[in-house]
């Protein structure tokens, strides 16, 4: 490629993307029995993205996305602003991720990040060292995308399978799929191919890095947990959860946001004591309106936000005011 190369930081977290099995046909065992290459390792065996940007590596850690949870969020938050702060050449960012939880790492990002340049989160879904993986063409399409004067003001987004997808929306559903991740309302931002990246919407909803949301120092964030709903459900996870000290709950109740009499019984309970309860739904697509009944209980709606995200936008808001009214405007905004 002619010309001055953008300069992207490549931030490492491991994940199938990064993920050396026995062989080229150990696409299921591999995360029991490989080994997972950091960052740098990661461009050098893809070294064609060095044809298209000037790759910063950032080694963070190497492991698979059941371990990243609110603890690696704040540090990654710090990462990647300091990287930010300490070099204004960097262009954009690609954070190298499971896709297991790429979903809710992407949503904080997006929520709380204040660095102008381009953040995009990029996973896989067959490893590194397997037939056919896609970590190649996700890896370089990451790159372009966060290279891409377009990608600035989307918030933290999402690449896989020649999708962009917006933080807040995606989801991922299928289990080995390529075409897992999905916005399942709203569909994509837009998509890469060998001709470029090419946008044909915007996220409306607040994000990075116009959000009220400053995680740089802070240390630990609220207990929130999800409740999940099914025929019979007790209170027995409601009770559980508070007595380890959630200050807010997530209800994953039967779409568009009912519960069953013991669940209702308990989250009224707990409301009133203090404790934070948005109702979500476990339909993986759809609004929870703001019924009314809801609203003099005092739940809080998820509006579209999946279980998964409306915990991540609660502990978020939760670090910053336990007030219904401003939470309810919160989760209207965000």
């Amino acid at each position: 490629m002619a010309g001055n190369k953008p300069k992207i930081a490549f931030v490492g977290t491991g994940g199938t993307i990064s993920s050396i099995g026995r062989d080229a046909l150990d696409l299921v065992d591999y995360p029991d029995s490989g080994s997972k290459l950091e960052v740098d390792q990661l461009i050098e065996k893809f070294d064609l993205v060095k044809e298209f940007v000037e790759p910063v590596p950032i080694r963070f850690k190497a492991i698979g996305s059941t371990q990243i949870g609110p603890k690696e969020w704040l540090e990654l938050n710090k990462t990647i602003t300091k990287a930010a702060a300490d070099d204004p050449s960097i262009t954009g960012f690609v954070v190298t991720h499971g896709t297991a939880s790429a979903e809710e790492t992407v949503y904080f990002l997006s929520l709380t990040l204040k660095i102008e340049q381009p953040v995009v989160v990029v996973g896989a879904q067959r490893p590194a060292s397997g037939i056919s993986t896609d970590a190649a063409i996700n890896l370089l399409n990451a790159a372009r995308t966060a290279a891409d004067p377009e990608s600035r003001g989307m918030g933290a987004l999402l690449m896989l399978n020649d999708e962009i997808q917006a933080a807040r929306d995606v989801t991922k559903t299928s289990t080995l799929r390529m075409q897992t991740f999905r916005s399942p309302d709203f569909g994509v931002l837009g998509q890469v191919d060998g001709d470029g990246v090419h946008y044909y919407r915007a996220p409306l909803r607040r994000r990075m890095p116009d959000t009220e949301f400053d995680m740089v120092d802070v240390t630990e964030l609220p207990r929130v947990d999800v409740v999940p709903c099914y025929g019979g459900s007790d209170a027995v996870a409601i009770e559980a959860y508070v007595a380890a000290g959630a200050k807010g709950l997530v209800s994953a109740g039967f779409a568009p946001g009912l519960l069953t009499p013991q669940q209702d019984e308990a989250f009224d309970k707990f409301i009133k004591q203090g404790v934070t309860v948005v109702q979500s739904n476990r339909a993986g697509s759809g609004r929870v309106p703001n019924r009314q009944k809801l609203n003099e209980r005092g739940f809080i709606s998820a509006d579209t936000l999946n279980p998964q995200k409306a915990r991540v936008l609660l502990m978020v808001a939760l670090s910053k005011t336990t007030n219904v009214n401003e939470l309810r405007r919160i989760f209207a905004e965000y």
